[in-house]
Protein backbone atom coordinates (compact mmCIF):
# COMPACT_ATOMS: atom_id res chain seq x y z
CA UNK A 1 0.00 0.00 0.00
CA UNK A 2 0.75 3.13 -0.95
CA UNK A 3 1.70 6.00 2.18
CA UNK A 4 0.33 10.16 1.88
CA UNK A 5 3.50 11.71 3.08
CA UNK A 6 3.13 14.85 1.67
CA UNK A 7 0.55 17.97 0.33
CA UNK A 8 1.37 21.02 -1.10
CA UNK A 9 -0.09 24.19 -0.98
CA UNK A 10 0.01 27.15 -3.35
CA UNK A 11 0.38 30.46 -1.56
CA UNK A 12 0.90 34.68 -2.27
CA UNK A 13 3.23 34.40 0.36
CA UNK A 14 4.72 31.05 1.57
CA UNK A 15 6.85 33.05 4.01
CA UNK A 16 4.16 33.95 5.91
CA UNK A 17 2.44 30.03 6.20
CA UNK A 18 5.55 28.55 6.86
CA UNK A 19 5.95 30.91 10.06
CA UNK A 20 2.28 30.51 10.69
CA UNK A 21 2.79 26.88 10.58
CA UNK A 22 5.84 26.87 13.12
CA UNK A 23 4.84 29.51 15.41
CA UNK A 24 0.90 28.55 15.66
CA UNK A 25 0.96 24.63 15.36
CA UNK A 26 4.89 23.59 15.75
CA UNK A 27 5.83 22.64 12.76
CA UNK A 28 9.78 22.40 11.67
CA UNK A 29 10.78 23.99 8.35
CA UNK A 30 13.46 20.88 6.84
CA UNK A 31 13.98 22.58 3.30
CA UNK A 32 13.40 26.24 1.88
CA UNK A 33 14.38 26.20 -1.71
CA UNK A 34 13.80 29.60 -3.78
CA UNK A 35 10.18 31.22 -2.63
CA UNK A 36 8.85 27.95 -1.56
CA UNK A 37 9.31 26.57 2.37
CA UNK A 38 8.62 22.48 3.26
CA UNK A 39 7.25 21.90 6.92
CA UNK A 40 6.83 19.20 8.68
CA UNK A 41 5.46 17.37 11.98
CA UNK A 42 7.75 14.29 11.71
CA UNK A 43 5.38 12.35 9.29
CA UNK A 44 3.64 14.47 7.00
CA UNK A 45 5.62 16.76 4.66
CA UNK A 46 3.47 20.14 3.82
CA UNK A 47 4.92 22.15 1.08
CA UNK A 48 4.17 25.85 0.59
CA UNK A 49 4.78 27.10 -2.59
CA UNK A 50 4.51 30.41 -4.45
CA UNK A 51 1.44 30.79 -6.63
CA UNK A 52 1.81 32.79 -10.14
CA UNK A 53 -0.70 35.18 -10.98
CA UNK A 54 -1.80 33.01 -13.95
CA UNK A 55 -2.62 30.01 -12.18
CA UNK A 56 -5.91 28.91 -9.75
CA UNK A 57 -6.23 31.07 -6.12
CA UNK A 58 -3.74 29.85 -3.31
CA UNK A 59 -4.82 26.30 -2.20
CA UNK A 60 -4.08 22.91 -2.53
CA UNK A 61 -2.18 21.48 -5.28
CA UNK A 62 -1.21 18.12 -5.01
CA UNK A 63 0.03 15.41 -3.04
CA UNK A 64 2.85 12.99 -2.80
CA UNK A 65 2.84 9.18 -1.78
CA UNK A 66 6.02 6.85 -0.95
CA UNK A 67 5.94 4.07 -2.82
CA UNK A 68 8.10 0.99 -3.32
CA UNK A 69 7.98 0.32 -6.58
CA UNK A 70 7.59 3.10 -9.06
CA UNK A 71 7.41 1.28 -12.45
CA UNK A 72 4.87 -1.14 -10.89
CA UNK A 73 2.26 2.08 -9.48
CA UNK A 74 3.24 3.81 -12.90
CA UNK A 75 1.85 0.46 -15.13
CA UNK A 76 -1.13 0.63 -12.70
CA UNK A 77 -1.99 4.09 -13.26
CA UNK A 78 -1.46 3.46 -17.17
CA UNK A 79 -3.74 0.40 -17.20
CA UNK A 80 -6.49 2.94 -15.70
CA UNK A 81 -6.35 4.55 -19.33
CA UNK A 82 -4.03 7.37 -17.79
CA UNK A 83 -0.87 8.42 -19.29
CA UNK A 84 2.06 7.25 -17.85
CA UNK A 85 3.66 9.45 -14.79
CA UNK A 86 6.28 11.86 -16.27
CA UNK A 87 9.92 12.22 -13.98
CA UNK A 88 10.19 15.46 -11.61
CA UNK A 89 12.52 18.14 -12.92
CA UNK A 90 16.16 17.66 -11.15
CA UNK A 91 15.38 20.44 -8.98
CA UNK A 92 13.02 18.69 -6.66
CA UNK A 93 14.79 17.05 -4.14
CA UNK A 94 11.76 14.54 -2.74
CA UNK A 95 9.46 13.22 -5.26
CA UNK A 96 10.77 11.42 -8.56
CA UNK A 97 7.48 11.18 -10.92
CA UNK A 98 4.23 13.16 -11.09
CA UNK A 99 0.68 10.93 -11.83
CA UNK A 100 -2.71 11.66 -12.44
CA UNK A 101 -5.94 10.44 -10.96
CA UNK A 102 -8.77 10.38 -13.52
CA UNK A 103 -10.42 13.82 -12.35
CA UNK A 104 -6.92 15.41 -13.17
CA UNK A 105 -5.78 16.12 -9.34
CA UNK A 106 -1.88 15.69 -9.52
CA UNK A 107 0.35 13.74 -7.24
CA UNK A 108 3.80 13.25 -6.45
CA UNK A 109 5.27 9.31 -6.53
CA UNK A 110 8.31 9.07 -4.40
CA UNK A 111 10.57 6.21 -3.55
CA UNK A 112 12.88 8.27 -2.00
CA UNK A 113 10.39 9.69 0.88
CA UNK A 114 9.91 13.26 1.99
CA UNK A 115 11.90 12.52 4.89
CA UNK A 116 15.15 14.09 3.61
CA UNK A 117 16.37 16.60 0.66
CA UNK A 118 18.09 14.52 -2.00
CA UNK A 119 18.43 15.77 -5.74
CA UNK A 120 18.37 12.92 -8.61
CA UNK A 121 21.97 12.97 -9.02
CA UNK A 122 22.66 12.49 -4.67
CA UNK A 123 20.00 9.36 -5.59
CA UNK A 124 21.91 8.25 -8.46
CA UNK A 125 25.63 8.12 -7.20
CA UNK A 126 23.49 5.98 -4.04
CA UNK A 127 22.11 3.25 -6.67
CA UNK A 128 26.15 2.93 -8.61
CA UNK A 129 28.51 3.15 -4.82
CA UNK A 130 30.07 -0.26 -5.54
CA UNK A 131 29.78 -1.86 -1.76
CA UNK A 132 32.57 -2.20 -0.37
CA UNK A 133 34.25 -5.23 0.73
Amino acid sequence: MVKIRHLAFKSHNPARLAKFYQEALGLKVIHQQGTGYYVTDGYLTIALLQSRPEEAPPGYNHFGITVDDADEVGEKIVAHGLPKPTQRPSKTPFAEQRGMDPDGNLFDISVHGYDQVEYPPEREAKKTKVPAE
